[in-house]
């Protein structure tokens, strides 16, 4: 992960496959266990695999105020499928096939873009969150009578 900008020379110059796409390729793709279930990915595993497609396929990463931007996009599609599933509004004709996983999948796409061009290791930083919760919430939400 780096939050350096590719230079021109780093660029992918043709669409052909290099060493490179080929070793990203077998980053993404989930080895099975013995029990013929995929293996979970971890989340430093998932930095390191956005930060290789975006160095070989995208070829450089969009400005942090650009990906701010687009964030706040993806997390509106969620939102709109959420409002439509869950909520009182119905689907449009076109929306059908819209896929809640799918921008889920977007949102964390472009929050670990974030991370990535900032420096966050997003493993520390929910260890972190996780113990600032337990530790601010140990009693709070056991004697919040409206979860009861």
């Amino acid at each position: 992960m780096s939050n350096e900008k590719s230079s021109p020379e780093n660029q992918i110059s043709d669409m052909s496959l290099d060493s490179e796409q080929v070793q990203l390729s077998g980053l993404l793709s989930q080895e099975k266990s013995s029990s013929g279930k995929e293996n979970p990915m971890s989340i430093h595993e998932l930095q390191e695999s956005v930060d290789q497609w975006i160095k070989t396929i995208g070829v450089r990463y969009f400005s942090e105020l650009t990906n701010t931007a687009i964030l706040m996009e993806e997390v509106g599609e969620l939102a709109r499928i959420m409002a439509r599933k869950y909520g009182d509004q119905s689907f449009k004709s076109d929306e059908q096939d819209k896929q809640l996983a799918d921008e889920m999948a977007d949102v964390l796409w472009v929050l670990t873009c974030l991370a990535n061009q900032t420096g966050v290791d997003l493993t520390e930083a929910i260890r972190k969150n996780i113990e600032k919760k337990t530790k601010r919430d140990a009693e709070r939400h056991k004697n919040n009578e409206k979860l009861h």
